[in-house]
């Protein structure tokens, strides 16, 4: 059995498919645009979130309880690959990239479920 160290050294190791991704209404064209270090773990938390009529976009919400799950579709926009010779800050590269994103594919109002930030 493996120590609790070993355990979270091997976890540490592990490589997770980063990057951008978008939740497109099939219906009205509308995006939800968003980046993550964990791409299947941040889709399953949306997904879990929608079914059980808790997701924080209410909006969204609202949109996928009148449609349902099957007029939704998940898509990775864009990944990052994984360099295991530098140090590099990860988190800051998906922010760069989903901030390149959402200023290319403006997900608000009409267009999209995303909210504009306050600078």
């Amino acid at each position: 059995m493996k120590t609790k160290k070993e355990l979270k050294d091997i976890y540490k190791e592990m490589k997770f498919k980063m990057g951008v991704f978008q939740i497109r209404n099939m219906v009205n064209g509308k995006i939800y645009v968003e980046g993550s270090l964990d791409l299947v773990a941040i889709w399953n938390r949306h997904k879990f979130q929608l079914k059980m009529g808790v997701h924080p976009n209410e909006e969204l919400q609202n949109d996928w309880k009148e449609l349902g799950e099957e007029h939704f579709a998940y898509e990775i926009l864009s990944e990052i690959k994984q360099d295991d010779t530098e140090n590099v800050d990860y988190l800051k590269e998906v922010r760069q990239l989903e901030l390149l994103f959402i200023e290319e594919l403006q997900p608000f109002d009409e267009k999209g479920y995303n909210r504009r930030r306050r600078v």
